[in-house]
């Protein structure tokens, strides 16, 4: 493998490449401090010191990591005037201490408050398999900077998807550990009750490594792929497949089809009576758009002026939600994230298409109602284990086309044995 100088300076080149991806997929570059960190790392693995599989790797950062002497403005014009981070969110702490080399901030959209990745204060990157589509968000630029190597992994927030879901409609990994696993001290809060913090990166093991040293695991071995008998998959028929693709559909079977064939046992089971108790949430409201305000407001932002109207509409949309209605919410979550638990079998996981579309053209969600459409169906299968407070993941499914990817839902704090599984499942599928 080359040496860390030699692989960092072949990411700043495609980051500053005139023209490229790189000046939409980044908002910030630690060109000096990045150097710093891989002469680091190669002196270490000179000298036999290496601190493990994570050391001398590049690491891009979403925009809402508290990152020392940088603004944490969560891709909005309104928190630019915020004073720079006087210290490195938890997980940039541990990931450095790891010897990962931060080398930026990736674009997001607004507050990470909506799926496709579009952001009018600092532009999108176009789709790393096809530009005139959209790259998915709310990390967008993570998901561009891993595909188009101008980082190795990349650390973004999943609140309703955010990361399955640019992972999903850009063909890489994206993984969303169980609420609290992961610490969120330091990163700009959408919604305390649904944010976490996870990797995005090509393969599952990167997704594990990063996963590993982000939860303060002090045993940092390498992730081993559950063998294909030792788990057992469900379909979760239902509400997941409407309005899907064709393109999805048949990509999804293909994807069975090869699990069947390395021996993973494969059954079906409806998710809607799960998703019925997750309804009596949304009769009242939604999470993000009640709590965003809150962060804002202890941020000190007295007004939403210049905030992009689709995501301002949002927020204020959790006005009309009372202090007892907020209550009820909390406990309809308790009830479906407890009914789940006691449905699911020691060995299951549930199966179903990450996103029921591709990633749309840019064209289509330039109007209101077009953006709001996709950015809801999009977001409708990932939210579901937010909702239920369980590990997910997605993967991609190879094949001709548009990027298509393929969701886990485990066991609630059984994060790294669905990682395990997720890496049998990709060694069958490819």
């Amino acid at each position: 493998m080359a040496s860390a100088t030699d692989r960092l300076q072949n990411a700043l080149t495609l980051i500053n490449a005139g023209g490229g991806q790189g000046r939409l997929a980044f908002t910030d570059v630690f060109s000096e401090s990045a150097k710093a960190e891989a002469f680091a790392a190669d002196r270490r693995a000179v000298n036999g010191m290496s601190k493990g599989a994570l050391d001398g790797r590049i690491v891009s950062v979403k925009a809402l990591f508290d990152v020392s002497g940088s603004v944490t403005h969560s891709g909005s014009a309104v928190l630019r005037k915020l004073p720079p981070a006087s210290r490195d969110a938890e997980v940039i702490e541990r990931l450095r201490a790891a010897g990962a080399i931060i080398i930026g901030k990736t674009q997001m959209t607004e507050f990470a408050f909506s799926a496709l990745g579009t952001n009018p204060h600092d532009g999108m990157p176009g789709n790393p398999r096809d530009r005139t589509r959209v790259p998915g968000g709310s990390s967008s630029g993570a998901v561009v900077s891993v595909i188009e190597g101008m980082a190795d992994i990349a650390i973004g927030s999943d609140t309703g998807g955010s990361l399955r879901i640019p992972a999903a409609l850009s063909g890489a990994v994206g993984f969303k550990p169980t609420s609290g696993r992961v610490p969120t001290a330091g990163a700009f809060s959408l919604s305390s009750t649904l944010d976490t913090v996870g990797p995005l990166a090509m393969r599952v093991a990167d997704c594990a490594t990063a996963d590993q040293i982000m939860s303060g695991q002090c045993v940092t071995a390498s992730l081993v792929a559950a063998e294909p008998r030792s788990f057992r998959l469900a379909i979760g028929r239902g509400r997941p497949f409407e309005r899907c693709e064709e393109h999805v559909l048949q990509a999804f079977e293909g994807a069975l089809t090869k699990c069947r064939a390395a021996g993973i046992a494969i059954g079906e089971r409806s998710l809607d009576p799960i998703l019925e108790l997750t309804d009596r949430i949304d009769k009242i409201g939604t999470f993000p758009s009640v709590e965003v305000a809150a962060t804002l407001s202890q941020l000190g932002v007295s007004s939403l002026d210049g905030v992009d109207p689709l995501t301002r509409a949002r927020i204020e949309a959790g006005r009309g939600v009372s202090a007892s209605d907020y209550v009820l919410m909390t406990r309809h979550r308790k009830a479906a994230i407890e009914a789940f638990d006691q449905s699911l079998g020691e060995d299951e996981i549930v199966v179903v298409p990450t996103t029921p579309i591709v990633a749309p053209l840019i064209a289509s969600v330039q109007e209101a109602a077009g953006f709001h459409d996709a950015n809801g169906l999009v977001l409708r299968n990932p939210r579901i284990a937010n909702l239920l407070d369980c590990p997910s993941i997605s993967i991609p499914i190879p094949g001709a086309g548009v990027p298509v990817g393929l969701m886990l839902l485990g066991r609630r704090y059984a994060d790294r044995w669905l990682l395990s599984a997720a890496a049998c499942i990709e060694a069958a599928l490819r």
